[in-house]
């Protein structure tokens, strides 16, 4: 079907140039003798039949250069797409104006040639200004409908909905995410942006065997999330082209979407504190569960290995947090009871201090 409209806007271009321009070359060529052939319509035949057999060579170079057009087109974003035609439109119009009072003058450049220019150009510079700067201009009708009563009760009753949460490379990797997801913990849609996908594909498939392992492991955790649990997963499609480190690409879109980034990253915590982006830390949340001792309570525990200190034992709860036993090197590979003396709460986790309950009674 798109090859038959090529050939017949071929036909009805040759038919154009031929109705206007193939009598006064057959005058040129001193064919005037012959009546006929002045003729525009015999032109407007002629200029048909030449350009038609021109389309044959060239259509199949066409269809293809409209079919990669077409493509380009289909894959980019709705949103992308409608501001990048707002901004092509309103480069247009401001090109129309301004050629308007160019063509009065009588110089031919500056009046036919240089106003064919000036609209390729805005219509280029609207169509890209309007792409990238999409999300300022989302930003910006979002902003100025809230000063309407009726868009505040629709922010009012969006404000009450659970906010997006936003899913960093680093706490896929680390898959304890997909456990979070399952208890219901996390509210709200749980959103992957494609350019975190695209860093954990790079991992998967990097040289190195570690770093392929980790980047397999997230994306064997993304599907567990999306196939799996009961909540409702949205791929972000967009990207922030003129943003190059993934970690400000995040905090770009939790601005944008007013979402929450869930991560473990020390880094990228403290960055989103500065700029008052909100973010849930899963290393926070695990240490805020572990379970409560106080100095004074009874454990039960394994010694495995020597303390940094002289004579002493390290222990481990259930959970991961060490215990540093005095007096405990006699007792490693032993089970024994040790009462806690203190406790110790660090950034990196908490640390307790204990004594073995037989010398405790010894005492």
């Amino acid at each position: 079907m798109l090859k038959i409209i090529v050939h017949l806007f071929f036909v009805v271009l040759g038919g154009t140039i031929g109705f206007i321009y193939v009598p006064n070359i057959i005058q040129l060529l001193e064919f005037a003798d012959v009546a006929w052939l002045t003729s525009p319509y015999i032109g407007m035949v002629i200029g048909a039949i030449i350009f038609f057999l021109i389309s044959y060579f060239l259509s199949g170079y066409i269809v293809d250069f409209l079919k990669w057009i077409e493509e380009a087109l289909i894959k980019l974003p709705a949103v992308d797409l409608f501001f990048g035609s707002l901004g092509l439109i309103i480069g247009l119009v401001i090109a129309y104006f301004i050629n308007r009072p160019l063509q009065d003058i009588n110089i031919e450049v500056i009046s036919q040639v240089l106003p064919l220019f000036i609209m390729i150009l805005l219509g280029y510079f609207g169509f890209t200004v309007g792409f990238k700067r999409r999300d300022e201009f989302i930003n910006l009708l979002r902003s100025s409908g809230r000063k309407d009563k009726r868009k505040a009760e629709e922010e009012e009753t969006e404000s009450s909905q659970p906010r997006a949460k936003i899913l960093d490379t680093s706490v896929i990797i680390d898959g304890r995410i997909a456990d979070i997801c399952q208890t219901n913990f996390l509210e709200g849609t749980i959103v992957i942006p494609q350019f975190v996908l695209e860093e954990l594909q790079h991992i998967a498939d990097s040289s190195d065997a570690l770093k392929r392992n980790r980047g397999r492991r997230g994306l064997d955790v993304l599907n567990r999330i999306q196939k799996e649990l009961p909540v409702k997963v949205e791929i972000y499609e967009g990207d922030f082209e003129e943003i190059q480190e993934v970690d400000s690409k995040l905090i770009k879109l939790a601005k944008v979407i007013n979402g929450i980034i869930v991560t473990n990253d020390f880094n990228l915590n403290k960055v989103c504190d500065l700029q008052g982006v909100n973010v849930l830390n899963i290393n926070d949340l695990a240490n805020a569960v572990k379970p409560v001792v106080l100095p004074g309570e009874e454990l039960v525990v394994q010694v495995i290995k020597d303390g940094k200190e002289h004579n002493q034992g390290v222990a481990y709860l259930d959970d991961g947090t060490m215990i540093v036993v005095e007096e405990g090197k006699n007792y490693i590979g032993k089970t024994i009871e040790v009462l806690i003396t203190s406790v110790l709460q660090t950034s990196a986790g908490r640390m307790i201090f204990a004594k073995p309950k037989l010398l405790e009674k010894a005492l």
